[in-house]
């Protein structure tokens, strides 16, 4: 229903006549009459009884001026609600990713964001960039950052950054006493790796295959911090991202000769989707952060 009729009605209910809020609205009172016998039209009721002293509403009439303030209420406040969210004075951003953007990435780039706009909220959900891009594609998440490849034809892929992927070991670890480590030294250790079938893990084994070394994996862990305490207390050796590495003291990176290891991060959207502007706004923010 058009929101122009019910406004015309309701200032006609409230003045009790025509002319004044003809005057009130600024239109003329022919056209004024006409939207409420539009109105009376659609609703298939009459709603006003003209007289000498101006109007009357019917009993239909106060019906309907009840429920028409309510509509024209609450779209007051939908509109208030869309344009607090545009003013970034509201509104919510759902984020996924795996353990690294989760733990190194991501809490950097929300809590500069906040600092800016304290009352966008954000929901977050930490697993696999498998499972993230599903999410993505089903409308359970705006955004993801996930690795790359992404082969999902309806999602937008933004490439961020590259993290680099380096051999980690306990400070008194013999290997981390070394200058350099050749690649077959580390068919001797044993390993703390990521999951089995993860896009790090998949990066990892096939770059240690394309070397020819067959790690001993004694374990597997989801996340980098869980990673690097096992590595602490247990002494087995592990590939992790280098941006877990910040104040570790008792874990140091290992340089070895002739591997390097590395996977792209990336932003996916689905594609054709319209993102919140806190969303679209966050996405800035974290670009910039990793230009």
């Amino acid at each position: 229903m058009d929101l122009t009729l019910l406004r015309s009605f309701l200032a006609v209910a409230e003045s009790g006549a025509i002319t004044e809020a003809a005057e009130r609205i600024g239109i003329t009172q022919p056209a004024l009459s006409r939207r409420i016998q539009q109105l009376e039209e659609h609703l298939g009721v009459e709603l006003l009884v003209r007289g000498r002293k101006g109007v009357l509403l019917t009993e239909m009439g106060r019906l309907v001026q009840s429920d028409a303030q309510g509509i024209v209420a609450r779209y007051a406040q939908m509109r208030e609600t869309v344009s607090s969210h545009q003013r970034l004075e509201g509104g919510s951003v759902r984020i996924g990713g795996g353990a690294t953007a989760v733990s190194f990435i991501l809490p950097e780039a929300i809590a500069a964001f906040q600092l800016a706009h304290p009352q966008v909220r954000f929901q977050m959900r930490e697993a696999g960039s498998s499972e993230i891009a599903d999410d993505v594609v089903a409308g359970h998440l705006e955004l993801g950052v996930v690795t790359l490849p992404v082969r999902d034809r309806e999602l937008d892929v933004t490439p961020l950054t590259t993290d680099r992927i380096v051999l980690v070991a306990r400070n008194d670890h013999p290997l981390a006493r070394r200058r350099r480590v050749r690649i077959q030294d580390l068919s001797e250790q044993s390993f703390v790796a990521f999951e089995a079938g993860s896009a790090l893990r998949q990066i990892i084994d096939g770059k240690l295959r394309e070397a020819g070394v067959d790690v001993n994996v004694v374990m597997e862990l989801r996340s980098i911090p869980a990673i690097l305490r096992m590595v602490s207390t247990t002494g087995n050796l592990a590939f992790v991202s280098r941006l877990g590495m910040e104040q570790q003291s008792d874990v140091a990176e290992v340089a070895v000769q002739g591997l390097r290891i590395e996977r792209r991060l990336a932003v996916i959207a689905r594609r054709g989707a319209v993102l919140s502007p806190a969303a679209q706004a966050f996405t800035k923010r974290l670009q910039s952060l990793h230009r």
